[in-house]
């Protein structure tokens, strides 16, 4: 059994499903999502932007609260499927919703057609079909093969949504720029290929006949270039006004290429210290907020939609995608925040520890509180003890 079946588990409704009509949505479009064909991804400034994001998304924690499908809790504490960890589940993620700006997530089912996990699909087209007055996705791939899930059991992920109510839009917006990038690199390669050439021009005298200029020229050829040329040319009195042809391909200077980058990293969302790894303390925190953690509760949100029921969900039942922010601060501001934090009984010693990326230790959950720290309102009553 293959990955296909082992994700699309044949029943009947899944095959009634990649049989049936159109879903109609309120804007007009059909809800069908291509995958873009341009060359976002071949490109390294865009790919570095790219996994720049993947990189420190990869680092998010799943956790779960609520007492319901606990044992799909536990399946999912070891790692989102069989086949991947969940550093290699939210990397990919992430990658393919920053190429497409649609990324979908798909319950795994066992052979009773029960949930043990999720996985993320890269289709080459989706539609949104009705069956059974219930939309469900319905997924073709570049093998040949369509599957059908449920929307409810379904994640999708959009950024760039607005003329389609379930998909993002394409990233067509950014194509103008990577052509900018791959000229550039077309003019760079031809003036290496230039640099290492030397070519002249010169006016040949005493001709009159276009075969006679073309034998002089084969002679020319033959004679400078042949095999047993020792790499100089001598020019003999037919010719005259000889100059050296300078070519000059073009390329971007600095300060276009600086735009070019700037394009790219303002439509990531990224910088040069995120792409360098140079990034911590406030300037981490900063794209945190406006990267990794928009991520985080957009996964978070889908995966409990999509793994609990109405009912459970508001019962508490969640699922949660986290990070420890003060990992990246300097070291000065993480000995400055634990000691604070665990002074006043916010940090136990093991959550200071995990600060500092050291292994909890037996008995370090405990909270403790500075002696001199009181409660106000004790405070106020030993006062008015004391008065009388």
């Amino acid at each position: 059994m293959g990955l296909f079946d082992s994700i699309f588990r044949p029943n009947k409704d899944a095959q009634k499903a990649a049989n049936s009509g159109i879903f109609k949505t309120l804007t007009g479009y059909k809800p069908v999502f291509h995958t873009w064909q341009g060359s976002l991804y071949e490109s390294e400034l865009i790919r570095s932007a790219i996994y720049a994001r993947a990189r420190h998304i990869s680092k998010l924690k799943f956790s779960s609260t609520g007492s319901a499908k606990m044992g799909l809790q536990a399946k999912l504490k070891q790692g989102p499927n069989q086949w991947q960890t969940w550093p290699q589940f939210l990397a990919r993620t992430s990658t393919i919703l920053d190429v497409h700006n649609t990324a979908f997530v798909v319950p795994v089912k066992d052979k009773s057609l029960t949930t043990t996990g999720y996985f993320p699909v890269l289709p080459t087209n989706c539609e949104i079909v009705e069956y059974k007055e219930e939309p469900w996705l319905r997924y073709k791939f570049r093998t040949g093969d369509v599957g059908a899930v449920r929307l409810a059991e379904c994640i999708i992920l959009t950024q760039h949504q607005y003329r389609k109510d379930f998909f993002g839009e394409t990233n067509a917006a950014l194509e103008p720029t990577i052509k900018m990038i791959d000229l550039n690199k077309q003019g760079i390669e031809e003036a290496i290929k230039s640099g290492a050439t030397f070519r002249f021009w010169a006016k040949m005298n005493n001709f009159t006949m276009d075969t006679d200029l073309k034998k002089e020229a084969d002679r020319f050829g033959s004679l400078a270039f042949g095999g047993e040329s020792d790499g100089m040319l001598l020019f003999p009195n037919t010719y005259t006004d000889i100059h050296q042809y300078d070519n000059k391909p073009f390329t971007v200077d600095a300060d276009q290429m600086k735009q070019i980058q700037a394009n790219v990293m303002n439509y990531f969302g990224v910088n040069e210290s995120i792409l360098q790894n140079a990034a911590y303390g406030d300037s981490w925190a900063a794209f945190y907020e406006g990267c990794v953690e928009v991520f985080a509760v957009a996964l978070s949100d889908g995966m409990s939609k999509a793994m609990y029921t109405e009912r459970e969900r508001a019962t508490g039942n969640a699922v949660y995608f986290t990070a420890n922010r003060l990992q990246y601060m300097s070291n000065a501001d993480k000995l400055a925040v634990a000691a604070q934090l665990t002074d006043r009984g916010i940090f136990s010693i093991n959550e200071a520890r995990e600060v500092f990326n050291l292994e909890p230790v037996e008995g370090g959950d405990v909270r403790t509180i500075r002696g001199e720290y009181k409660n106000v309102n004790e405070l106020e009553n030993e006062e008015g003890n004391n008065e009388n």
